[in-house]
């Protein structure tokens, strides 16, 4: 069956590094495309960035810049490096892929931009 785990998450500072890790299991993982979503707490969960299958990626305009997100195929992990993180990136960060038009997701990691 499909899994996403995402792990990576944590407490860190304004201005500071995380890199988020999703290990996929049970489908092709290099054939589908990728996401990373979060969501805070009282807002909905919003698509943060995504990388198809082919390589291409995107973002939502208050990353650009800062995250980055990336696929190893040979490992079935796709990572989001996010970088001078800010408060309002606090959230928890969900791996989500699409396979037969059947979303899944992981079960989310908690990140927390506090000082």
């Amino acid at each position: 069956q499909v899994q996403l785990v995402e792990s990576g998450g944590g407490l860190v500072q304004p201005g500071g590094t995380l890199r988020l890790s999703c290990a996929a299991s049970g489908f092709t993982f290099r054939s589908y495309n990728m996401y990373w979503y979060r969501q805070a707490p009282g807002k909905e969960r919003e698509l943060v960035a995504q990388i198809l299958s082919g390589g291409s990626t995107d973002y939502e305009d208050s990353v650009k810049g800062r995250f980055t997100i990336s696929r190893d195929n040979t490992k079935n992990t796709v990572y989001l490096e996010m970088n001078d993180l800010k408060p309002e990136d606090t959230a928890v960060y969900y791996c989500s892929t699409i396979i037969s038009l059947i979303p899944y997701w992981g079960q989310g990691t908690q990140v927390t931009v506090s000082a």
